[in-house]
């Protein structure tokens, strides 16, 4: 005698299913109503397809009669589909000092940029050291003028803070709907 163990996810299909009475549908939709189960299987096999219990908890059990290998495979494919399509959102750093040059400001720029486009936040850190703390007003500039430069990519999601000896702006590509 051959035992099926079931997980929670999977269907029961054929001979594992327990009831005695189902409630019968095809896989388009067509609903043969509630028979025994005998005979529920005895259609199934007539149309050389499977019986699959969808709906075990309902009173009687729901089941569909259907190719169950082709159920499965187009379930699988519709899984990776989503995995394909769902996207983690890292956070890129791009740090600057207060005493950064022209050339060196338009790289970090184009660093911010390439991030932003390739879906990422980005986190704009100026490190300030020593004596540059009396001048918090000058970082802001710093941020703002990066943030005027991606304005046409990105939105601003944190505005300039200061924390400790680092002020912190964190822009996110603006959406594309």
């Amino acid at each position: 005698m051959e035992v099926n163990v079931i997980a929670k996810d999977e269907l029961r299909i054929n001979e594992a299913i327990r009831a005695r009475e189902v409630r019968v549908n095809s896989a388009d939709g067509e609903q043969f109503g509630i028979m025994s189960l005998h005979d529920a299987l005895h259609l199934a096999e007539e149309k050389h397809l499977d019986l699959v219990e969808i709906a075990p908890k309902a009173k009687p059990p729901v089941c569909r009669i259907m190719d169950y290998g082709k159920y499965l495979y187009e379930q699988q494919k519709r899984e990776k589909e989503a995995r394909k399509r769902q996207r983690t959102i890292d956070v890129k750093e791009v740090k600057l000092r207060i005493r950064i040059e022209d050339h060196d400001f338009e790289v970090k720029t184009k660093n911010a940029i390439r991030f932003l486009q390739g879906g990422d936040k980005v986190k704009v850190t100026i490190m300030f050291r020593g004596r540059e703390m009396t001048h918090p007003e000058l970082g802001e500039q710093l941020l703002n003028r990066m943030a005027d430069q991606l304005q046409e990519i990105a939105t601003v999601e944190r505005k300039p803070k200061l924390e400790g000896r680092n002020m912190i702006m964190i822009v996110a590509p603006k959406s594309s709907k």
